[in-house]
């Protein structure tokens, strides 16, 4: 029996030193292999402090970024991922401008032309157009009453029979 007990003790004596001796990886070894680990992740950084890995930086997508913290979670020894990371927000497109002509000029232009038959004002793609067909007084007469309301840049198209 005290043999027995002997064998025994020294078969726990032996499993526990065996446990002891199991060598642990250094904080500096393991934040090399997790900087390894997000190299093809330009922009982030890691470190590693008692065994959490400290994961900082901006990526390109959430799904790069869950992939480095993946990639972290498999070294051994690295216990825990903190993310401190970003994610680059996707850029919005600009809004499309769409030139319109102003209601009220619009109304303030066919008013002016209204005594004139054969000539009308109307928006063509966001460009106030005068479009029709009239004698060369009358056309005159146009031009002067609607540069008159100082409108800006018009588009003439008038037809002078």
């Amino acid at each position: 029996m005290k043999k027995t007990f002997k064998i025994v003790a020294l078969a726990l004596m032996v499993s526990m030193t065996a446990v002891s001796c199991k060598k642990k990886v250094s904080d500096a070894e393991l934040t090399s292999q997790a900087t390894t680990a997000i190299t093809a992740y330009p922009g982030t950084s890691v470190e590693v402090k008692e065994g959490q890995a400290h994961l900082s930086g901006t990526f390109a997508t959430e799904a790069d970024k869950q992939a480095a913290i993946d990639a972290l979670k498999k070294i051994q020894g690295v216990k825990d991922v903190h993310d401190m990371a970003t994610v680059t927000p996707a850029p919005t497109a600009a809004p499309v401008e769409v030139n319109v002509v102003d209601a009220a000029v619009l109304q303030k232009v066919n008013d002016a032309l209204k005594d004139i038959p054969g000539v009308k004002a109307e928006d063509i793609n966001g460009t106030l157009t005068l479009t029709g067909s009239t004698t060369a007084a009358n056309a005159r007469k146009v031009k002067e009453s609607v540069d008159a309301l100082k409108i800006g840049k018009y588009d003439n198209k008038i037809t002078v029979k």
